[in-house]
């Protein structure tokens, strides 16, 4: 177990670890800070499947607080087929598609929800663009909390109806998903609720670093040169960095200051490319987004700041893609490595294969592209471009001359 307190990410002040997310002086964001006890790469050889083989790195005091669905320890695909199209040799998905709610949310929803247990809160929630919703919502259900999801009302059908289906209390928010953050956040301050991408924020990031874990582990110890992130909030591709210094910090990997990253935002929102692009410090929100990628739908990212800090430190870029590229990402994707994602992946790949065509990624550079959801929790964007089969009469002879 690593001794954890919290420190703030622009002044450095020092907090104990507590139900805490903004600092007092500057009202920065408040991260967590360890003091990881010893640990190998045995330590880790022969645990179970799941993110908590990791129990040592994260934020959790007691193992008894752990409320998991088994997630985590997810794929991660040599993509020879995908990699002969692009023209890489060394191309690798990571793919979070396969996850108990089918996306990456998991990671952090289950870090958040059992530090609430840890904290003996009475009920959690989210603001959320889908994803996050039935992530927060099936581990509530496990963990026997009431479970509150603000969410703009116009999202995917079926990512609705997933987290109605862990019994979550479901408000659909007549607004942007910056609308629901706003009212989420304030319910959540004066009930008392644990809104795990608001006021547990500190810990709930802390999931996605084990995306930096696995993929490290699943390379036997390598560092990648290149990874693409899709990016909303920004707080994922912020962890994986983190997750990747905290592994050289327990001397488990070498020097991780050569690795490149990536970040991918959609056309129709993607304040930080546009930000990357104009060489600004600053990150002007997208009032009305108009995307494909609703999952990355994010106007106003949280995090937007620190990436482009992530990005100079390891000498990173920002691409955007349009609907149409991110739809056709989709289809390569599936016709190359068999796997099925949701626009947000649809936008990595897309932007991987802008990177290469741009010669920012080498043939022989070791590249991750992170999938972060899947294809089931968003049909009706892909249906548009798809040929709608034909029905026919149940006769083997008609049916034969259209089988070549």
């Amino acid at each position: 177990m690593a001794r954890t307190s919290l420190q703030c990410r622009e002044c450095k002040k020092n907090y104990d670890s507590t139900f805490k997310y903004i600092c007092d002086d500057c009202f920065g964001p408040l991260d967590v800070k360890y003091e990881f006890p010893p640990v190998s790469k045995t330590t880790f050889a022969n645990r179970e499947k799941t993110y908590w083989r990791y129990f040592e790195l994260l934020p959790i005091e007691q193992k008894s607080n752990i409320v998991s669905i088994d997630a985590g320890m997810t794929p991660l695909t040599k993509a020879v087929k995908l990699g002969e199209k692009l023209g890489l040799k060394n191309l690798y998905i990571k793919n979070d598609s396969v996850n108990p709610t089918f996306s990456f949310k998991d990671r952090p929803a289950g870090i958040a929800v059992s530090k609430a247990k840890e904290f003996s809160m009475s009920s959690v929630g989210c603001a959320s663009t889908g994803n996050l919703a039935s992530a927060t919502a099936a581990h509530a259900a496990k963990g026997g909390f009431p479970c509150h999801i603000f969410a703009p009302s116009d999202i995917e059908m079926a990512k609705i109806a997933q987290a109605l289906s862990y019994g979550a209390n479901y408000i659909a928010v007549d607004g942007t998903y910056d609308d629901a953050n706003r009212i989420a956040a304030q319910i959540g301050d004066s009930k008392g609720i644990g809104i795990v991408n608001i006021n547990m924020r500190s810990y709930y990031v802390e999931g996605s670093k084990t995306l930096a874990y696995e993929v490290a582990e699943q390379l036997d110890w390598q560092v990648p040169d290149q990874l693409i992130v899709p990016v909303g909030s920004g707080a994922m591709l912020n962890a994986i960095c983190k997750g990747f210094e905290e592994l050289q910090d327990v001397s488990l990997l070498g020097d991780v200051s050569n690795m490149h990253m990536i970040a991918a935002q959609p056309h129709g929102c993607a304040p930080i490319v546009n930000a990357f692009k104009t060489n600004s410090s600053e990150v002007i929100p997208v009032e009305h987004p108009d995307t494909v990628a609703k999952s990355l739908a994010i106007g106003d990212p949280g995090d937007g700041r620190y990436v482009l800090k992530r990005l100079e430190q390891y000498n990173g870029f920002a691409e955007e893609s349009n609907n149409k590229e991110i739809l056709d990402a989709i289809l390569l994707l599936a016709k190359t490595e068999g796997i099925f994602t949701e626009p947000a992946g649809g936008v990595s790949v897309a932007v991987l294969q802008k990177m290469v065509e741009q010669g920012k990624i080498d043939t022989n550079d070791k590249v991750v592209c992170y999938v972060t959801g899947n294809g089931l929790k968003a049909t009706e964007a892909i249906m548009e471009v798809l040929q709608k089969p034909t029905v026919m009469k149940a006769d083997v002879g008609e049916i034969s001359a259209a089988v070549n």
